[in-house]
């Protein structure tokens, strides 16, 4: 097997940095998402908003990465997958102009949503390259730079916000001309033109390169980034891929549907597994917590560092995922991080429980503050070690080469339409009680667990093909 995973291509530099920067397209993801967080309570108040309308403004975008998700394996199929991360990166530009000079609500929204659709074309169409240009052997550590790229975007936003706020004396103050929460939108057009500017300097993806007979760019690919450097099998794998996709030829989105109204088996796998992923609130965490931390009596300046030193303990559970994923595997991190996710989101619950009003806002006493911070953050080192990187992981190598992109944007498109609900409800259900909603995150996470132990099997050290043709 060893043998095999050596043939399959090495773990080089030059790979390193074609998959890296493929990854930046997660970093735009966390960073688009997560900016957000530190502008909610100045954009309610200017613009006057209830606690429904600043959902929907929060989580407008991830309609639009539903949206984008599935075009953007549309897009990939058809234009190939380095066109399509350039398309992401001009999407977000705009998107980060707009939002800085919204006028009202409304405009804001419409910004917010072309950046959704940028969010969505690189959530998906990075693990997609990425597993598509991987060894067996490696692909489950290269998949996770995709997480790694989100939670350093993640961080980047909420330690920028909080720079930015801090000059200004509040994310509602003036700053430059402007006021802060404008300019903390304002940021995202540098990540954003670098990413396009490197991305239009990746090769294409051997894979598409072969379903568009394109032999001879696909072997140049395969020798010199993948690392097959034995002519012998260099050829072998071009037979190997031209067959799996010659064999899935005349695959359309009706055999996603296993040519009637009902998904194949793989597929539904593959929504459920988004939707789970999302379902656990960990969005609300970093969509709400500046927010968060405020509603139970921590001051702005305090909750913003809270905000920041959750995004490291992301950070730093995303480098667990890495040494594991490729040792423990993709379902035993999984049903881990599942267990450990339930546990911590149930304390949460019962800390939140205890809130009390005293003069007229809502309190932790203690320990149940501590408590509760303690639990967030052991809930995001079982998410961040776990579900982050390796659902993203599962999903760029658990469909078969011809229907990869379109399957990937199905489940690209539930897990945020999954999102949209859960940060869409939160408003909503913090106010009928944190400890109700944190409750709810828990049951899901508990759900979750038992999903992975009976729906989903290991995928560590296998192709691509041999998971297409059930070779083991």
């Amino acid at each position: 097997m060893q043998e095999d995973h050596d043939q399959d291509g090495t773990l080089s530099r030059r790979l390193m940095l074609v998959t890296g920067t493929a990854a930046l397209g997660g970093f735009l993801f966390g960073y688009d998402s997560s900016i957000i967080n530190g502008t909610v309570d100045a954009i309610r108040n200017e613009f006057g908003l209830s606690a429904a309308a600043i959902g929907f403004t929060v989580s407008c975008a991830l309609l639009g990465a539903m949206i984008g998700a599935w075009y953007a394996g549309v897009c990939a199929e058809k234009f190939g997958r380095v066109r399509t991360m350039v398309i992401a990166s001009v999407l977000l530009t705009v998107s980060a102009i707009g939002s800085a000079l919204a006028f009202g609500a409304t405009d804001l929204i419409i910004w917010r949503f072309v950046g959704g659709v940028g969010v969505g074309f690189a959530s998906v169409i990075a693990p997609a390259y990425i597993a598509e240009v991987s060894p067996a052997g490696s692909r489950g550590r290269l998949g996770t730079l995709q997480q790694m790229a989100i939670v350093f975007g993640i961080f980047l936003s909420l330690l920028v916000s909080a720079i930015l706020a801090g000059m200004a004396g509040g994310a509602a103050q003036a700053l430059w001309g402007g006021t802060a929460w404008r300019w903390m939108f304002l940021t995202e057009v540098v990540p954003s033109a670098i990413y396009g500017l490197l991305a239009m300097r990746l090769p294409e993806s051997p894979r598409y390169l072969v379903e568009r007979n394109r032999i001879d760019e696909a072997r140049t690919v395969l020798d010199k980034v993948v690392g097959i450097r034995n002519p012998d099998r260099l050829s072998a794998k071009i037979e190997e891929i031209r067959g799996t996709v010659g064999a899935e030829a005349r695959k359309s989105f009706a055999d996603l549907r296993g040519g009637s109204f009902v998904f194949h088996g793989v597929v539904w796998i593959g929504i459920i597994l988004s939707v789970f992923q999302q379902f656990v609130g960990i969005n609300v965490i970093f969509y709400y917590s500046t927010t968060l931390w405020q509603s139970v009596g921590f001051q702005e300046s305090d909750s913003f560092m809270i905000s920041v030193i959750m995004s490291i303990t992301n950070i730093v559970a995303t480098f667990i995922a890495i040494a594991l994923i490729d040792t423990v595997g993709r379902r035993k991190l999984l049903m881990g991080g599942s267990a450990l996710m339930a546990l911590s989101l149930a304390v949460m619950a019962i800390s939140f429980n205890h809130a009390e009003i005293v003069d007229g806002a809502l309190s932790l006493p203690d320990p149940w503050g501590p408590v509760a911070l303690v639990a967030a953050n052991v809930f995001i080192v079982g998410f961040g070690a776990s579900w982050g990187p390796a659902v993203w992981v599962l999903l760029g190598e658990m469909f078969p080469n011809r229907i990869r992109g379109m399957a990937l944007g199905l489940a690209g498109a539930a897990q945020w339409l999954a999102n949209f609900v859960v940060s869409t409800t939160f408003p909503i259900l913090s106010g009928i009680g944190l400890d109700f909603a944190y409750s709810l995150y828990a049951f899901f996470a508990l759900l979750s667990l038992f999903f992975i132990w009976r729906a989903v099997q290991e995928t560590k050290g296998r192709s691509l093909e041999q998971m297409v043709t059930g070779r083991r």
